[in-house]
């Protein structure tokens, strides 16, 4: 039985995208080869890629302005540090709402000058800091949209003359933005698109090449932009189920029909969180992501039949991070609103028994 899957990562994918993406691991296109076993410079592969990059900026609306989308390696963690290494000369600031936060602060500190414009480290991070003041002569701004751990999520975005610099590992293609107010734009794949081994970044071209230091070529922007994504050997099943992702996503309506159920997915599990006297939330309800809703017991007693219950209920990847406790349901993209149902069953099952 396909179990509920609640994990904050790697992400619960589409059904077809499974299907296909097995299909594929034994023969791509009817070739004899696998998709694991062809070269990457070969014309099925190169068609991947160029077809995986194309999707990112027509669903985001940003083809024909002046991006770039490139499918790199080393997760969101060598972005803390390429984005640094890139666009980083004196100063630049950073909105501190979490742990990847302040671990990209702590890369970017050997870079130059680190501005936390605000942060909400006071209370745990259960809050998104806001009416900070972002000061004059900043390389950029750096932001995380959402916060898995903590269950925060962005819902308005700074005004600002500096570049703006995103962290969307886990709510990329998830709702409707202005995706052309960001400069750079980075995910790791395996939150909201695919499989773990690929990392998403979109380059708006005309920030780079500002910065007096030697980059060096494998954490060099420019490099991987005029060599179309292929650089060194990329991870080609990684890119492949993206892509395969991204077309389920397309063929769906785009980001404007999964916002829709998305918020459908919150609305129903936040109700039953305010609702039930067994449960609170963690989060601001102002800030409330609605990728990862984190919520505890009010009586830690219940603990033990709450875990049994939902366990045997087909539920899967629910136990919070260990600096919140409590629970943690993450509703990515290809999760479903009859899984989120589940979920909601048992918890007011846990009311009706206590």
């Amino acid at each position: 039985m396909k179990k509920h899957n609640f994990s904050a990562g790697p992400c619960v994918l589409p059904q077809e995208v499974l299907l296909k993406a097995s299909g594929a691991v034994m023969d791509l296109n009817n070739s004899g080869l696998s998709l694991i076993e062809i070269s990457h410079r070969s014309k099925d592969f190169v068609e991947i890629m160029d077809t995986a990059r194309n999707l990112v900026l027509e669903l985001l609306g940003l083809k024909d302005k002046g991006y770039q989308a490139l499918f790199l390696q080393g997760g969101a963690s060598l972005e803390f540090l390429m984005v640094a290494y890139n666009l980083l000369e004196t100063k630049a600031g950073y909105l501190n709402t979490g742990t990847w936060s302040a671990k990209a602060i702590k890369e970017a500190n050997m870079f130059g000058e680190i501005v936390e414009v605000g942060s909400s480290k006071d209370e745990n991070y259960n809050y998104i800091p806001k009416g900070y003041t972002i000061p004059e002569g900043l390389d950029y701004l750096h932001l995380t949209s959402n916060n898995t751990i903590f269950g925060t999520q962005i819902k308005k975005f700074p005004k600002t003359d500096a570049p703006l610099v995103c962290d969307m590992s886990s709510d990329i293609f998830s709702r409707q933005l202005d995706f052309s107010q960001f400069d750079i734009i980075y995910a790791g794949a395996q939150k909201n698109m695919g499989p773990a081994g690929t990392t998403l970044v979109v380059v708006k071209e005309d920030v780079l090449g500002k910065v007096s230091r030697q980059i060096p070529s494998m954490l060099d922007y420019k490099v991987h932009i005029a060599k179309e994504s292929m650089f060194n050997t990329p991870p080609v099943f990684a890119v492949y189920t993206s892509m395969l992702t991204l077309e389920w996503l397309k063929n769906l309506g785009g980001i404007a029909a999964i916002e829709e159920i998305n918020e459908k997915k919150a609305q129903l599990l936040y109700s039953e969180v305010d609702l039930n006297p067994l449960f609170e939330g963690f989060a601001k309800n102002e800030d409330r992501s609605t990728m990862n809703a984190t919520f505890n017991l009010t009586d830690e007693k219940l603990k033990e039949s709450f875990d049994s219950m939902w366990k045997e209920a087909g539920i899967n990847g629910l136990n919070g991070h260990r600096s919140v406790g409590g629970y943690r349901a993450s509703m990515y993209n290809a999760l479903s609103l009859e899984s989120v149902g589940v979920l909601v069953e048992v918890m007011s099952e846990l009311e009706r028994k206590a």
